[in-house]
């Protein structure tokens, strides 16, 4: 049986991965030039965070039959693939990265860091501030898209004795459905979206969501952008009533002069959730461990479209 054909975005798996399982030919590709076996690829994985050049070549791929990811998000790819090709994500890895920035996030607004990045720019000590800074003791925190980060993320919270209220799109132990949002929406502190991207969380948080929110209460995304309808947030955060912390935004990249970059009460961080020294070791176990499977016909983990393999 000749081996299997396999496109990686490393110049030397074998170093990144800790040895390159046996049973494949491996070109590097990572966007620009391409490699001359583009008809053969069997398994791809994409670039991190690569543009759409990594993503629209899978359509060139006649032999395609797997394209394991390095995101956890997969909408971006999915429409680009032909019938038939298995998409795998990369749930799991991003954990311990998108739970600390969601906790840094918090800890940033609540204790008004960015005002003291200005101050030392300006070389400005203050002789007093106006008012204490919130603690994170005491409050709140909806954790909404309870998954696998929600619960890497409670764990974090744990030391910061914070009430932690779960929320997912169905009801299991400990963990409220999406239906009984109206009713846990005013109780929330802060609000952590953790909720993929699909069409029934498109602008979810809307006017009516917002206008749900506790007076100075935090929504912070470290989801999708899409998720919130950037209009409405635009209009609440300019009554000062609420805050908000965005590691993802709607357009992204968000371009010069958007309202939302000199809107009051915002922090936001360029979409850098994953991108922490928590991601290559972890990353590279899953491929390790795909890459064996296919090699090995046992079935594939994390298929989140396209057959299973």
């Amino acid at each position: 049986m000749a081996d299997v054909r396999a496109w990686l975005p490393w110049e030397n798996p074998d170093d990144f991965l800790g040895g390159m399982p046996e049973g494949y030919d491996v070109d590097f590709y990572a966007g620009g030039e391409r490699p001359a076996s583009l008809d053969q690829v069997e398994f791809y994985v994409p670039s991190y965070m690569g543009g759409g050049d990594v993503l629209d070549i899978v359509r060139e791929m006649p032999a395609l039959k797997v394209v394991q990811l390095q995101t956890a998000g997969f909408e971006h790819v999915q429409s680009r693939l032909a019938e038939g090709v298995t998409l795998c994500n990369a749930r799991g890895v991003h954990d311990a990265s998108t739970a600390e920035l969601a906790v840094g996030l918090i800890l940033a607004t609540y204790r008004r860091l960015p005002r003291a990045v200005r101050d030392q720019e300006r070389a400005v000590w203050p002789d007093s501030y106006d008012e204490v800074d919130d603690s994170l003791a005491d409050r709140t925190v909806m954790i909404l898209g309870y998954g696998a980060i929600g619960e890497a993320l409670e764990r974090r919270l744990s030391g910061f004795e914070c009430e932690v209220i779960r929320v997912a799109r169905r009801e299991r132990g400990g963990v409220h459905p999406i239906s009984e949002l109206p009713e846990l929406l005013p109780r929330a502190d802060v609000v952590v979206l953790l909720t993929p991207a699909t069409p029934e969380t498109t602008r979810m948080v809307d006017a009516k969501f917002l206008a749900s929110m506790k007076d100075g209460a935090l929504l912070v995304n470290v989801a999708r952008g899409v998720v919130v309808d950037t209009d409405a947030l635009l209009t609440e955060l300019r009554t000062r009533r609420i805050s908000a912390a965005l590691d993802v935004t709607d357009p992204e990249p968000l371009p010069a002069g958007h309202p939302l970059w000199s809107a009051p009460n915002v922090l936001i961080n360029p979409h850098r959730g994953g991108a922490s020294t928590a991601f290559a070791p972890r990353v590279a176990r899953l491929v390790r461990a795909q890459l064996e499977r296919y090699a090995s016909g046992v079935p594939l983990i994390n298929v989140v479209a396209g057959p299973p393999r």
